[in-house]
């Protein structure tokens, strides 16, 4: 009988190639990273505007997210009435900001009014927790935000004429820092 030595696998071996295959998948990992990678761009506002995401409380944001949902509903009721409703219908049909409820005192408190057919004012009591809010209906609605304590309804509803008084405008921004929707 004839005995053959069989000589162990060297375990050296197989851990280089481990790490040599895990260093060729992190080359090409990182690679792929830095390729894909997207600017981080903010786009700057005027010094008349805010960035509905930025510099808004956030009991500001959901007043003015309420406001920007409930305009399609004030849009329909004003076709069926021919006039824009008002506040108090709003509120009695459910629409925030407009009706009272635990969400709109924790927000402020704003008492609103329509100002003609131009607009709607919402005053608050609270510029601490919350700014007064100034929504212009027209063919392309805005916001605006008033962070002063005595508010009072503007006479003249022009972007000059709402800066001079210390409205800003809210407007909202859509970059890669809100969305990683990529186009191709």
């Amino acid at each position: 009988m004839s005995t053959q030595v069989v000589r162990p696998a060297g375990a050296g071996h197989e851990t280089l190639y481990v790490l040599l295959l895990c260093l060729v998948i992190l080359t090409v990992a990182g690679s792929v990273v830095a390729w894909r990678h997207e600017s981080q761009e903010v786009t700057s506002v005027a010094a008349h505007q805010l960035d509905a995401r930025r510099d808004l409380s956030a009991a500001e944001q959901g007043i003015y997210a309420d406001l920007r949902v409930t305009l399609d509903e004030i849009r329909l009721l004003r076709e069926e009435a021919s006039a824009l409703p008002q506040p108090a219908q709003l509120a009695t049909e459910g629409f925030a900001p407009f009706a009272s409820d635990a969400s709109s005192v924790s927000r402020g408190s704003h008492v609103w009014q329509l100002l003609g057919e131009q607009a709607y004012l919402g005053i608050s009591p609270n510029p601490e927790v919350a700014g007064s809010f100034l929504m212009r209906i027209s063919t392309e609605p805005d916001i605006w935000l008033n962070r002063n304590r005595d508010v009072k309804a503007p006479a003249d509803f022009s972007d000059a004429a709402l800066n001079q008084s210390g409205w800003q405008q809210v407007i909202a921004q859509f970059d890669a820092g809100v969305t990683r929707q990529h186009r191709h």
